[in-house]
């Protein structure tokens, strides 16, 4: 070759390149084909009118949700790709009929649940991720979307006519499920912002010692409990050694991971005394998981995964009896949308300092989770247990 002279590309093959973009179309149209039907099962149009109905604004939407799954199902609604009225609709229909599980299992999400499998992703060294990447995202969020005791779990509706007296009367129900008395030392595994263990201290006259991972939370944690006698640490649940009259852990189990049940289980026997009570309020499965969906794992709780009776039952096994058991997850349902709505409200005030798409992540986030709890895909237990079995039984409190 001359000196200087550039060497000249093969002449394009018009045929390959027609056969490669009939192939593509051939897939796109496979794609929109199969997951309009599958909507369609579910009662969703696609374009339709309907609140749960779904607009497609990227027809790119049905090959990408087919390879990907629930997880390319929300990156695609956080990249504007579709939208919907009620996401929530849509989400409760789509599990009603078990529609997502006409979309085909991709090898990424194998790996993701193989890796559940075979490694601690709930480790003392990973243990701090999730409250750095969502507890800590922000105390102005939080404050902005909770009720006015900052608490981050189901409320109890029962008798309640808003997110206040819900989350209240779960906390008061809590508290006379433990039959907690003045001046007994209370244990609070996953303490969130202290609000239960100010509670408690302040109706019910306990000393708390509250454990979380979040820095954000023990901060403020120890700033609105000052002055009362409950003792914030930021400490793994592992580390907890010493005796207390009774336990509570509300919403923090779905963070331990499955091959963490049994140590979180003998942690909770050898810090319990013999004749307290443990109460454990935790998001369930209705069957046995390794591993959480991959959306969720990704954006919003990394490493949480949901546990199922059976997991829980051979968690407890030789260490405790279940003295009751308490289903009210429909109330999470209710829960989740007064927290959108809360934070629809603050919006305007709060998008300074938060992106728009974190606005849709954080709205998928709580409006999907609550279609799933309306399609009872998930529950919401609170299970008291004791040592040794109370003698004469345990009255039951609704």
């Amino acid at each position: 070759m001359a000196a200087g002279q550039l060497k000249r590309c093969p002449s394009p093959n018009p045929i390959y390149f027609r056969l490669r973009l009939e192939y593509f179309l051939n897939m796109v149209n496979h794609a929109k084909e199969m997951i309009t039907q599958l909507l369609s099962s579910a009662g969703v149009t696609v374009n339709g009118k309907s609140p749960g109905d779904i607009i497609i604004h990227n027809e790119q939407l049905y090959s990408r949700v087919l390879r990907g799954g629930s997880l390319a199902l929300g990156e695609s609604y956080m990249d504007g790709w579709w939208d919907c009225d009620a996401v929530d609709v849509f989400i409760s229909k789509v599990l009603r009929t078990n529609t997502e599980k006409g979309v085909r299992i991709q090898w990424r999400f194998v790996l993701f649940y193989l890796s559940n499998l075979v490694f601690n992703r709930q480790s003392r060294r990973r243990a701090s991720i999730v409250g750095e990447k969502h507890y800590d995202v922000g105390n102005d969020l939080y404050q902005a979307m909770l009720d006015k005791r900052l608490v981050y779990t189901c409320g109890y509706w029962k008798h309640a006519k808003n997110l206040d007296e819900a989350q209240e009367a779960k906390f008061d129900l809590v508290c006379k499920k433990l039959n907690l008395k003045p001046g007994m030392k209370i244990l609070d595994i996953g303490c969130g912002w202290g609000s239960f263990a100010k509670f408690a201290a302040e109706k019910y006259k306990v000393n708390v010692v509250g454990v979380t991972i979040s820095k954000e939370q023990a901060q403020f944690a120890r700033k609105l409990c000052e002055g009362l006698p409950v003792e914030i640490r930021l400490i793994d649940y592992r580390a907890i050694d010493e005796k207390f009259d009774h336990i509570v852990s509300l919403g923090m189990f779905e963070h331990v991971g499955v091959k963490n049940y049994r140590t979180y289980m003998k942690v909770a026997e050898r810090c319990l005394k013999d004749n307290g009570l443990f109460l454990l309020h935790t998001i369930g499965y209705y069957r046995s998981a390794r591993g959480g969906d991959p959306w969720l794992d990704k954006y919003i709780f990394p490493n949480g995964m949901l546990p199922s009776i059976a997991q829980i039952g051979k968690a407890i096994e030789k260490l405790f009896i279940i003295e009751d058991l308490h289903n009210f997850g429909a109330y999470y349902d209710l829960t989740l949308m007064a927290w959108s709505n809360n934070f629809n409200r603050a919006w305007p005030e709060l998008k300074s300092r938060y992106s728009g798409r974190f606005y849709r992540m954080w709205n998928y986030y709580l409006l999907s989770c609550a279609g799933a709890f309306r399609a009872r895909e998930m529950q919401l237990w609170q299970i008291v247990l004791s040592k040794k079995g109370v003698i004469g039984g345990y009255d039951s409190i609704r």
